[in-house]
Order: C-alpha cells, then sequence, then structure tokens
C-alpha cells in the first residue's frame, strides 16, 4: 500500500490541573486512541496510518496554583489519497488540540472510519469526478451541437430521451458485477465511457452522436452505481450517507470542469467538439487511481447466493420513487441551458459562470444532508430537499434578472440534501449478491422517468413555448414522492447492512 509523508504536530501549552485528566484520556473522535504506556497513545480506529500520540508533561515553575507545562506530539499518516490536500488541514488543525476526547469535527464522518475505509472512499471519489465530466456532457452541448447540424428541437428532446437507453447497458455491467465483482468492472467501465463519449466529438450526425453516448453513459452509470454500492459495503452503520454525499461532491467537482470546458462550444460552430475529446484524458487517470482501490470488504465476504423473489416491495418502492422524480429531474436539467440560452439569451460562457457560480453552493447540501441523514434519519432530510429544492428550481424557470441566479443557488443548497438521503437507500436495502442487478433496475426505472418527462415537453413545446409552466405541472412526480417517502420508506439509519438484509448476515455456529 502506498504511504503518503508523516506529518508531526506539536502543541504546547501551560493548563491547570484540572484540566490535566481530560488531556490525558484517550481520543474517541476523529480518532479512537487506546493507552499504549505512560504518556504514549496510539490509534485504534482512524483514517491514518503510524498514528502516536504522546505527552509529556513538567510541572510550570514558580507557579503556588500548581499549573503544569505540557508538551503534546501527534504523528501520523493521513490515510485519504487524492484528497489529501483537502483534508489535510482541517485534520491537522483537530489533531493540534489539547484534550477534547469527545469532540468530532463537523466536516468528517459520524462514525471514524480506518484507514482502509478512508483510503477506499477517497479512490471512489477520485473516480467519481472522472466519471462526472463525461456524463454530462451531452446535455451541456446539445444546443451548440443543434447550431451546427440544424436538427429540430423535437429531436434534440428525442434524442435526450433515447440517450437514457444507456441503463441497459449499466444494468448489464452491475448483474456482471455482483458475479465477478466490483473493481474490475468500476474501473473497466469506467475506462471504457470515456473512450465512446470521446468518440461523440466524431459524430456527423445527432444519431451517431447519440449512439455513442448510450454506449458511453451506459459505461459511466454503471460505474457510478457500483461506486456508491462499493462505499455503503465498506463504509460503518453511521457513516453511508456521509460517503454518498461525499461520492457525490467529487462528482460535481468533475462536473464542474466539463462546465469548465464549455467556453470552447463559443470558439466555432464546431467548438462543442473539444469537450467530448478532452474525455480521453480519463483513461489514465483511471488506470493511476486503480491502484489505490481494493475490492469490496462485503463482497469479499461469504455471502449468500439469492434471487429476486421476497425483495419486490423494496425494488418497486425505489424504483417508483426514482421515476418520479426523474420525471421533472431529467427535463429541468436537460433543458436549463436551453431556458438560459434561448429565453434568457445567455452565451456560452455565461452560462458556464451561471452553472458554476449557482451550484458550487450545492457543495454544501451535500455534505450536511449527508451528515443529518446519518445523523437524525433520512426521511425527514429527504423530504425536505425534495420539497425545496423542486420548488426553487420551478420558481428559476419563471424568474428574470438576478432572481434566476438566487432561486438557483436555493435548488442547489437545499435540493443537494437529497443526494445522499434518498441516495443511499439502493445500495441498504439488499443483499451483497443482489445489489448491483436491484440498484439497476432503479436506475432504469429512473431513466424511464426521464424519458416520459422528455418526452412530454418534446410534445408540447416549439422554439416559442416558455418552459416554465410545464415544469411546474411536471413538479407534480416529486410531489407524489414527498409522500412515499414519509408514508412507506423504512429508517436506515444507524443499522448494520447485515441487520437491513438477515441474508448477508454470518451463520450462527451451532453447539458441538
Amino acid at each position: 500500500m502506498l504511504r503518503g509523508p508523516v506529518t508531526r504536530v506539536v502543541t504546547s501549552a501551560r493548563v491547570s490541573p484540572g484540566r490535566l485528566p481530560e488531556i490525558l484520556t484517550p481520543r474517541n473522535g476523529l480518532v479512537v486512541e487506546e493507552p499504549a504506556g505512560a504518556g504514549l497513545y496510539r490509534a485504534v480506529r482512524g483514517p491514518v496510518h503510524d498514528y502516536c500520540r504522546t505527552l509529556e508533561v513538567t510541572p510550570a515553575d514558580g507557579d503556588p496554583a500548581g499549573d503544569v507545562n505540557v508538551c503534546q506530539t501527534v504523528t501520523y499518516d493521513l490515510a485519504v489519497p487524492f484528497f489529501g490536500w483537502l483534508f489535510g488541514w482541517p485534520f491537522r488543525r483537530s489533531m493540534r488540540r489539547l484534550g477534547a476526547p469527545g469532540r468530532h469535527p463537523w466536516w468528517a464522518p459520524p462514525d471514524p472510519l480506518d484507514p482502509r475505509a478512508a483510503s477506499m472512499l477517497a479512490s471512489l471519489c477520485a473516480l467519481a469526478a472522472v466519471a462526472a465530466y463525461p456524463g454530462i456532457l451531452l446535455g451541456q452541448t446539445i444546443e451548440f451541437a443543434r447550431e451546427e447540424m440544424g436538427f429540430l428541437p423535437s429531436a434534440q428532446s428525442l434524442a435526450l430521451a433515447a440517450v437514457r437507453g444507456d441503463f441497459v447497458v449499466a444494468l448489464g455491467l452491475v448483474a456482471f458485477a455482483d458475479r465477478k465483482g466490483r473493481r474490475q468492472v468500476t474501473l473497466g467501465a469506467l475506462a471504457a465511457g470515456c473512450v465512446l463519449v470521446a468518440l461523440g466529438s466524431l459524430a456527423p450526425d445527432l444519431g451517431l452522436l447519440t449512439g455513442t453516448q448510450v454506449a458511453g453513459r451506459g459505461c459511466l452509470t454503471g460505474a457510478l452505481i457500483l461506486m456508491g454500492i462499493m462505499a455503503a459495503e465498506e463504509m460503518p452503520a453511521n457513516s453511508r450517507a456521509y460517503a454518498v454525499s461525499l461520492l457525490s461532491a467529487a462528482g460535481a467537482l468533475g462536473a464542474g470542469m466539463a462546465l469548465a470546458s464549455l467556453p470552447l462550444a463559443d470558439l466555432g460552430v464546431r467548438g462543442w467538439r473539444l469537450p467530448f475529446a478532452l474525455s480521453l484524458v480519463g483513461v489514465p487517470l483511471v488506470a493511476v487511481i486503480g491502484r489505490r482501490l481494493p475490492e469490496s470488504r462485503r463482497f469479499r465476504m461469504p455471502h449468500a447466493e439469492v434471487g429476486m423473489r421476497g425483495h419486490g416491495r423494496r425494488l418497486w418502492l425505489l424504483g417508483v420513487s426514482a421515476f418520479l422524480f426523474s420525471i421533472f429531474l431529467g427535463p429541468a436539467s436537460q433543458y436549463q441551458n436551453v431556458f438560459l440560452r434561448r429565453e434568457r439569451g445567455f452565451s456560452g460562457a455565461r452560462i458556464a459562470l451561471f452553472t458554476i457560480a449557482t451550484n458550487v453552493w450545492g457543495g454544501i447540501g451535500i455534505v450536511a444532508g449527508g451528515r443529518l441523514a446519518d445523523v437524525r434519519g433520512r426521511r425527514v432530510v429527504a423530504s425536505v430537499g425534495v420539497v425545496g429544492g423542486v420548488g426553487a428550481t420551478v420558481a428559476m424557470f419563471f424568474s428574470t434578472g438576478w432572481t434566476i441566479w438566487a432561486w438557483s443557488v436555493v435548488g442547489a443548497v437545499i435540493g443537494a440534501a437529497t443526494v445522499p438521503a434518498l441516495g443511499v437507500y439502493g445500495p441498504e436495502l439488499f443483499p451483497t449478491s443482489l445489489r448491483g442487478r436491484a440498484n439497476g433496475i432503479i436506475s432504469g426505472l429512473g431513466r424511464a422517468g426521464s424519458v416520459a418527462g422528455l418526452l412530454f415537453v418534446a410534445a408540447v413545446i416549439n422554439d416559442r413555448t416558455n418552459l416554465a409552466p410545464v415544469l411546474a405541472l411536471l413538479a407534480l412526480g416529486p410531489a407524489l414522492l414527498v409522500v412515499l417517502v414519509l408514508v412507506a420508506y423504512p429508517e436506515t439509519a444507524h443499522r448494520e447492512l447485515e441487520d437491513l438484509n438477515p441474508e448477508d448476515a454470518p451463520p450462527i455456529a451451532s453447539d458441538p
């Protein structure tokens, strides 16, 4: 296993005798310690290798109150590849503190992770960022492609609907991963997706562009489903939604790179092809990141092979939910650029600026939503996120001027909380041998919802139709989803996967 540089943090302070017992208590927060000798502590759990905390306590000279001098030295190797630059400073700041054994930073998972889980989650986040870039290109650039190729708005809607057929490819991949393992299928699918999406830069017409994206996005979708499954299978019970939130935030980073490439479309009528060609950069990145990614721990453990029978209620509950949400989300996301360019006169550069400047705040909602879903429960967080996110998005389509920007920010922050709160249910509610297939089917039903929404929009709009009333009507789907969440969803927070799926529980040894 590759290791990073060892960090050494030294803290010296003069403290009162009353505070000394707290400082000498083993930490039980970001890192869980155990005593290893006089003034020496080792980590039994935490996202670190080679952790050691030593304390030297000496009397303070000439102090009648009995104060003491404490010198604390903490050395560790942070087990967070690729994102050490992001977590290194706040982790170091937490390690610098004296005492506070029960303090747990807001940015950390509710349960402390072990080095393997931390390294695996960081690797999965890096892969999610790679997958997000090519995954959103078609929706962001199709309006520019229409200006070169000259197809009708209705053909654009049909193409966006046809691309949702990628779930067939994704379903085959995740079913194969249920039998052969998560890691190799994830890495292979992601590399193939980058290559296939890049072929869109050579497409002479809308038909071939759509075909390359169906295959490429199918591979990327399958890989993203498997990343969520691997994260859930590796995380402790109180940190699964947190893991999903970090995967989503990393995906937003990759999507931001795609948006940052959008000004290339303004270079000329064929400029929209350049972002597609850049997808090839993902192939060597997958190879580098893949070296740090182990196989899922729960997949490697013995587990029963089960069929779909007996899991239909959960499958249909999540599948119908995905359909209801996507019937709005698909058209809202795919037609945002159309709305901004056609109805509000935005250029490619201004669209990129708008999308980045307003959606970057969604990271707050993603992280906060993941932590709240783990600590407070999934259902309330999901319901508030759906109502607030969808309501603000509809308001944005009705707005002009600066209020477009304001409503987009509100929708991004509140709506982002639904990503971890709802996204964690798919990996949680199915046993290991069925987890990939079930989530592939749920993804397919979500794609069907997007297709239904896009076909509806295609049937009612033309170049003079305003999108806002159409989106308001489609918001009835998420409204029904909120009812389902509050009435029919189980609460899965604080429960191990084996409790939720008894088929995966290890057999009880019989007495001899």
